[in-house]
């Protein structure tokens, strides 16, 4: 399962780099790009760093750290979506989904490893 999420993590970061590619060349576009790619890298990245935490409080801190930027991500991919900045608004559907159901392994996630405190 680890291997499997972080695949998809990465994967998920490849298609926001491809969403940014494909936004239109306005001022707003270049502003939610640059927050896109740091948000949706940084959760897969914050996904590398839970996976040698020590403890189960410091392995909740960086899943709720990766949780974060994975609902920052969404919201910019939603503001995207809105506005028509992509060329290729099937690829932001697409991307929109996967945020979304990541959101919903880590919230469970998450739960899990509070329960189990």
């Amino acid at each position: 399962m680890r291997n499997e999420l972080q695949t998809r993590l990465v994967r998920f970061a490849g298609g926001c780099i491809r969403v940014k590619k494909s936004l239109d060349s306005s001022f707003e576009s270049y502003h939610l790009a640059k927050q896109l790619i740091r948000s949706s890298t940084s959760a897969a990245l914050n996904y590398g760093e839970a996976q040698g935490t020590e403890s189960k409080k410091d392995f909740i801190h960086k899943q709720s750290i990766l949780l974060k930027e994975l609902r920052e991500t969404y919201i910019n991919l939603l503001i995207i979506e809105d506005n028509n900045l992509s060329a290729n608004p099937a690829l932001i559907v697409s991307i929109v989904k996967e945020c979304n159901e990541l959101i919903s392994i880590f919230v469970t996630s998450i739960q899990t490893a509070r329960s189990k405190l």
